[in-house]
């Protein structure tokens, strides 16, 4: 389980990286929020890496498009 400040510095990354997303796009926005946690599992924890983790599984999310 998450802390509360983990859980809020999560919450502030996935809207950075996620700010040219719609909230409608679910799938590309689980993906950054799966990577993200993911990341944290792996012990990359301060912003820069969060940024990294998310920016990369916004870039691989499935998009029904492709």
């Amino acid at each position: 389980m998450l802390d509360g400040e983990t859980a809020a510095v999560l919450r502030a990354v996935l809207d950075e990286v996620c700010g040219g997303v719609p909230r409608s796009d679910t799938t590309k926005r689980t993906n950054v929020a799966s990577g993200l946690l993911q990341a944290i599992r792996e012990g990359r924890s301060s912003i820069d890496e969060l940024r990294i983790a998310g920016q990369a599984a916004l870039h691989t999310a499935p998009s029904m498009w492709r």
